[in-house]
């Protein structure tokens, strides 16, 4: 027993120098004398930053915050933006795209290995679009699933005790089974998620709604195949994107990668503690 507490609080004097790190030994390293800003869009998206240990997810206030310093950057002329997700919230992917589409710079999504749901959706609404002929890109869709354990709860006997102040109050608790009028809004929701989706990559690629619609069954593609269909300008790196940028605005482009010095939480990353929990409810995104 004593080990364990020993543990316990040793996993507590970590979180607490990584919250710490996270508040006075962090910074973001300011540009000087780049042309084209590189911002990185690796990992889930998210509305805003998760907080706790070995967190790999990016926040649309993070994206937004970065997009922001390099239109005030004086010199900065474009932007690439590095993508590499698998998708994440709607809500994120469409504050990321407006603020995108609102800027009066060249912007160039090159999509690495993965530009997926969520990751598409922003990247559709750069001027131009590269990703590896390999890559993952596409899934026009959303998502919205959760566990049901109230066929596992009948087998053990175990009562679920229901108090609510409204008849969906308590709407996708895994404790229960859903109702008609339940599981009819659920998809409800997700079909509205999905109008604005393709609504958005239409407009943004400049291609026909019927055509975006059949597109929009959650099928992933292969860069090459995106190409083909319409959902990406050309296969290529990021140097393609460079060369295109020169080439576009007559530059010599000189590169500046955006980057957050790590603190120490970052450091003691690799000792993180997985978090798990139930969830009350789906969890409704673009994945």
């Amino acid at each position: 027993m004593s080990k364990f507490w020993e543990t316990l609080k040793l996993i507590g004097i970590i979180y607490l120098l990584s919250s710490l790190s996270a508040m006075f030994f962090t910074y973001d390293e300011p540009i000087y004398g780049g042309n084209v800003a590189v911002i990185k869009l690796h990992g889930p998206i998210t509305v805003a930053e998760e907080s706790g240990f070995g967190s790999s997810s990016v926040s649309s206030e993070a994206i937004i915050a970065e997009l922001e310093k390099a239109e005030d950057t004086p010199g900065i002329k474009a932007i690439i933006l590095d993508i590499n997700s698998p998708g994440g919230s709607g809500v994120a992917a469409d504050e990321i795209s407006q603020k995108i589409k609102s800027m009066n710079i060249t912007t160039v999504a090159v999509i690495r290995d993965m530009g997926a749901s969520a990751a598409y959706w922003i990247a559709s609404s750069t001027d131009y679009i590269y990703a590896n002929r390999m890559s993952i890109t596409g899934s026009i869709g959303v998502i919205g699933s959760y566990l049901d354990f109230s066929g596992l709860i009948k087998d053990y006997n175990v009562t679920y005790r229901r108090y609510v102040s409204g008849e969906l109050k308590d709407m996708g608790s895994p404790f229960k089974e859903p109702s008609e009028e339940e599981t009819r809004l659920y998809q409800s929701i997700i079909d509205k998620m999905k109008s604005f989706f393709v609504q958005e990559v239409a407009l943004n690629r400049d291609l026909p709604m019927k055509k975006v619609e059949e597109l929009a069954t959650g099928q992933i593609y292969l860069g090459v195949e995106a190409k083909e269909l319409g959902l990406i300008d050309e296969t290529g790196t990021k140097q393609d994107a460079v060369d295109y940028i020169e080439r576009k605005l007559n530059i010599t482009a000189n590169v500046v990668e955006f980057k957050q010095k790590k603190g120490l939480g970052d450091l003691l990353s690799e000792f993180s503690i997985s978090k798990s929990f139930i969830n009350q409810g789906p969890i409704i995104g673009l994945r």
